[in-house]
């Protein structure tokens, strides 16, 4: 179903990133794959996809990056995709001195918000080039409904992802260059398994109607979907990935 497809996912050694890497590769995309510092771990997943793509990696904190990063992938030919996946969760009391709060909203946004909007950019131009190309932004049901005051810099910097998203879909839908955004709540990750030793499972589960967190092969899955050929009406949809915990 993806057979000639070329995607690039971001912080692709995480849980999500993993599962999306294997449902992309199992529907047939070569998947390039993107890692900070886990080089091995990356090259483990390249493995167990059949060697079916490449890793690359990359610092996202680091301004020239994300540009360097999509010149390393245009290395191997038209990339027809871009998972926007990488992303970092902190937290800072309201009560912590200023410097202290200033870097966490800009490591955070950093890595959220302008690594993906640069790598967005080098997209649209690229696909401008190839006759077009999706983008699938992970968001957050923190960037819809709000978030906990110790981390409202990661629900600020998922708001922003997600209105990038629908910018993208309004303004390069008729070249050929969609986006969609996905907004999960809580997904079995090490993120989930950390907040869970931390509050308990019954804060995180609490108010998750199903009962249950998402797996990351749930996402995985619907990531592959949506780069199907057919899914083109999707362009610019937010799609929830919440047990009912978030309705709109």
């Amino acid at each position: 179903m993806l057979t000639g497809q070329t995607i690039l996912v971001t912080g692709a050694t995480g849980a999500i990133g993993q599962a999306i890497c294997t449902a992309l590769a199992l529907d047939g995309a070569r998947v390039l794959i993107h890692c900070g510092r886990n080089v091995a771990a990356a090259q483990a997943l390249l493995a167990r996809i059949g060697g079916r793509g490449a890793v690359l990696p990359a610092d996202l904190t680091d301004t020239a990056a994300p540009e360097a990063l999509w010149h390393a992938a245009e290395a191997h030919g038209a990339v027809t995709g871009l998972v926007n996946n990488a992303g970092i969760r902190s937290e800072v009391d309201v009560d912590a001195p200023m410097d202290e709060w200033q870097s966490v909203w800009a490591r955070e946004f950093r890595v959220n918000v302008l690594a993906a909007a640069d790598l967005t950019r080098c997209a649209i131009r690229h696909f401008r080039r190839h006759g077009g190309g999706r983008i699938v932004n992970m968001a957050s049901r923190a960037g819809q409904r709000g978030y906990a005051s110790s981390a409202m810099a990661y629900g600020a910097s998922k708001a922003a992802l997600i209105n990038l998203t629908k910018s993208v879909a309004q303004s390069h839908g008729a070249e050929g260059i969609t986006a969609v955004a996905l907004a999960p709540g809580w997904v079995r990750t090490e993120m989930a398994e950390d907040f869970i030793a931390r509050h308990g499972a019954a804060a995180a589960l609490s108010g998750i109607p199903v009962g249950r967190m998402a797996e990351p092969a749930e996402i995985g899955e619907l990531t592959a979907f949506l780069f199907r050929p057919s899914q083109l009406s999707l362009n610019g949809a937010v799609l929830d990935v919440n047990g009912g915990s978030y309705l709109r």
